[in-house]
């Protein structure tokens, strides 16, 4: 009844008083026995609690370290209870890494601080699993994702499957296609899955054979793509 009493204290007023714990005599931090993300900082035998924040929970390793970290890297044992938690719009709770809301897009996940999400993409071929917080072969990710969701630009565009090479006969990491339309433009997939517009400076327009911005002489097609258009010096390449 006193640990229920006191994680509704912390939960409602983010601090914690009134529960002792028998303190070593050696001075550092040291784990509640129910409550993960519990732990206590001991000083000439008197204790003082302190809780993560919300998500995290505390590694017990080093008493002389006071250290919070996400669950699939600290061993809570017999440590089971949690704080109530905090959600927001996407993050269970405040701070983590969390499978992506949509079921299909097993291939991101999001990143929580504070509350506030960030969407990242797992590499090529991964997968995110949520026992582990990382990105691992889809193989060893136990989910079903037979039709995974691909991000697209509102003018349509996703990044195709497989990998680019090259000049130098290497898999891009990044990858870039033309605009089917202006020659001044084209598309990056953002480790190969994350689709971004961008833009060669003004004088200059995508070359396809070398996935670099060129002279428009040089680029079939494109040659007479500026004739007539006043040229902006200096003008650096944009990126959505």
């Amino acid at each position: 009844m006193q640990s229920s009493i006191l994680v509704l204290v912390l939960a409602v007023c983010g601090i914690v008083s009134g529960q002792e714990i028998d303190c070593p005599e050696k001075s550092g931090f040291y784990p509640d026995p129910y409550q993960c993300d519990l732990y206590y900082k001991c000083s000439k035998g008197k204790s003082e609690a302190r809780l993560c924040p919300d998500g995290l929970v505390f590694s017990d390793e080093n008493p002389n370290k006071e250290r919070c970290d996400i669950p699939s890297n600290v061993d809570c044992g017999d440590r089971k209870e949690l704080q109530e938690p905090k959600p927001t719009k996407g993050c269970p709770r405040q701070n983590g890494y969390y499978k992506h809301p949509d079921p299909q897009a097993c291939d991101k996940f999001y990143y929580c601080s504070e509350g506030v999400p960030n969407e990242i993409p797992c590499p090529p071929g991964l997968y995110f699993d949520e026992e582990t917080s990382n990105c691992d072969w889809k193989e060893s990710v136990k989910r079903q994702c037979d039709h995974i969701t691909k991000d697209v630009l509102d003018d349509g565009f996703t990044c195709p499957d497989g990998d680019v090479m090259g000049p130098n006969g290497r898999a891009l990491p990044h990858p870039t296609f033309p605009h089917p339309e202006d020659c001044q433009k084209f598309y990056i997939c953002r480790n190969g899955v994350q689709p971004q517009k961008g833009s060669c400076p003004s004088g200059k327009v995508y070359n396809e054979d070398t996935f670099m911005c060129d002279e428009p002489e040089k680029v079939p097609g494109c040659e007479n793509y500026y004739e007539g258009q006043p040229l902006e010096k200096n003008k650096l390449p944009k990126k959505a």
